[in-house]
């Protein structure tokens, strides 16, 4: 596992990140979580990324993963991660659980401390821009976390490129430079090459990617179709099944047979194509097993492309 410097500041992040968006909730097993955690960071990982309403139910995720800090990573070991979490998405009902005003985000992130039984996260996150809401607000929300020892460094997600380059300025002036950027990234989902990576670059900020998989798309799950036990075929997914057309699955044959001259899956080729561009900081992976978390990791032992790889690989997703 490589580290990386994030942005221009003095924090190295690991290369792969875990997230914990899905298989961490009160739905899900314990022990499986806590053992993919375990293993994520005996693997080098060593930074866990967390929301506010992450579950379900919103906020378990964070118990959870409060106990297993509490299981594992007791006295220096605490030292020795790195833990995000954010607030932007709807929480609670009512006026004060949504969106970016100081009193939502502040309050979040008390919540947040709590479950997790931790004095600070090392990065507060505005999970997303608020329309309503001055930057200026949020932001100095985002200033006061970091000045009240609640948290280390700051980051903003989901801002587009001219939103991010207001909200970077705003903190400069307030003396708590933006640390990162979470955003969208994958083979399948390139809006951040429009404008907001150049940004980041000119400002000094490090850039994280989820969903870098495109929510499974990007494996060999979906080079058939659909199957039954996948997260398009679940009506609650976050992939839809109107996503998976036969056009994107010609897409993925194509791809996967590159991959297999790599001798990778198409998912570590995924994933090992988001590290070519020396401004991703890290990649955010999840995973619903152990065994699926090491096959992800194994992307790292083959990052390099030839020219010939990356011109094919762009006139397939053309």
């Amino acid at each position: 596992m490589k580290y990386h410097r994030c942005g221009r500041s003095g924090l190295l992040l690991s290369e792969i990140s875990l997230g914990l968006w899905h298989n961490f909730g009160s739905v899900d097993n314990f022990e499986n979580a806590e053992s993919i955690a375990v293993e994520a960071f005996d693997k080098g990982i060593t930074h866990f990324d967390l929301a506010n309403n992450y579950g379900p139910v919103p906020g378990s995720a964070e118990e959870n993963f409060g106990k297993i800090l509490w299981h594992n990573f007791q006295g220096n070991l605490r030292d020795e991660i790195v833990i995000s979490t954010k607030a932007g998405y709807t929480m609670w009902n009512g006026p004060y659980g949504d969106w970016g005003s100081r009193k939502y985000l502040l309050s979040s992130l008390d919540q947040s401390l709590k479950r997790m039984n931790v004095d600070y996260v090392d990065i507060f996150y505005s999970h997303r821009p608020d329309p309503e809401t001055p930057i200026e607000e949020t932001m100095m929300a985002l200033d006061h976390a970091v000045r009240s020892g609640k948290a280390l460094y700051v980051g903003i997600s989901n801002y587009s490129a001219e939103q991010t380059r207001v909200a970077v300025d705003v903190l400069k002036q307030l003396g708590t430079p933006c640390l990162i950027h979470q955003a969208k990234y994958s083979m399948l989902e390139r809006w951040v090459e429009n404008g907001l990576l150049d940004v980041l670059e000119e400002k000094g900020v490090g850039c994280i990617a989820f969903s870098p998989l495109a929510q499974g798309l990007l494996t060999d799950k979906y080079l058939n179709g659909i199957p039954e036990n996948s997260r398009a075929h679940n009506p609650n997914g976050h992939l839809k099944e109107n996503e998976v057309t036969q056009e994107r699955i010609q897409k993925l044959i194509q791809l996967n047979e590159i991959a297999q001259n790599r001798n990778q899956s198409l998912a570590q080729l995924a994933l090992a194509w988001l590290q070519k561009d020396k401004r991703i900081t890290s990649v955010l992976i999840g995973a619903s097993s152990v065994k699926q978390l090491c096959n992800n990791i194994d992307c790292l032992q083959n990052t390099e492309f030839t020219h010939d790889e990356l011109n094919a690989i762009e006139k397939i997703l053309a």
